[in-house]
């Protein structure tokens, strides 16, 4: 079975709405998408501070879920060998309510299949679905970018907008490797009985 790496933050589970938020409290004014593309909410201009929140130890515990990801990551773990990797070192106080939120709302991966780490350079996979390029520069299996504000200029993956798109891209790859398999079958290697 082809085995999956999927990131977290901002593929599976939404940040931008807790930042639109924290900028609307403190601003009084909720950006939209075109004023951040390109960027994260705290790169607008005096946001930065913001980004600190992510050391707020409940930032992590109720992010909203991406539309139709726990439909589809269910139908990836019935075809796919899935592993959750998330970046939390950085975060140190984010590894509870990441393990939390990941079981609450994806109880189709088992606890086993979950990788915190620092950096993704070690993963060994057939594809990762990551919405950071850096993260799948250094990847040696299929590599696919899941789009998000900040990754709209990046060109040099397989991009997937949305996780309809997502599944339609792993129904693709399924019937590859069904067609190779078929066309590497056999009969004469079967046993006799």
């Amino acid at each position: 079975m082809k085995r999956i790496a999927l990131d977290m933050d901002d593929v599976i589970a939404n940040v931008i709405p807790k930042f639109l938020d924290y900028y609307e409290a403190e601003f009084g004014y909720r950006p939209t998408e075109a004023e951040y593309r390109g960027g994260k909410v705290y790169d607008l201009p005096n946001a930065a501070h913001l980004r600190n929140h992510l050391y707020d130890p409940s930032f992590f515990s109720d992010l909203a879920v991406m539309e139709n990801s726990q439909e589809v990551v269910e139908w990836l773990t019935q075809n796919f060998d899935v592993y959750l990797i998330t970046s939390t070192t950085e975060f140190k106080h984010s590894f509870v309510p990441k393990y939390e939120w990941l079981s609450r709302n994806f109880p189709c991966i088992s606890w086993k299949k979950y990788i915190f780490c620092g950096e993704k350079t070690f993963i060994n996979a057939d594809y990762m679905i990551d919405d950071k390029g850096s993260n799948l520069e250094k990847f040696s299996g299929k590599r696919v970018l899941f789009s998000a504000s900040h990754n709209v200029n990046e060109t040099r993956f397989d991009r997937v907008n949305n996780w309809l798109e997502v599944k339609t891209y792993f129904e693709k790859e399924l019937a590859q490797i069904h067609n190779s398999e078929l066309a590497t079958y056999n009969p004469s290697n079967r046993k006799k009985f």
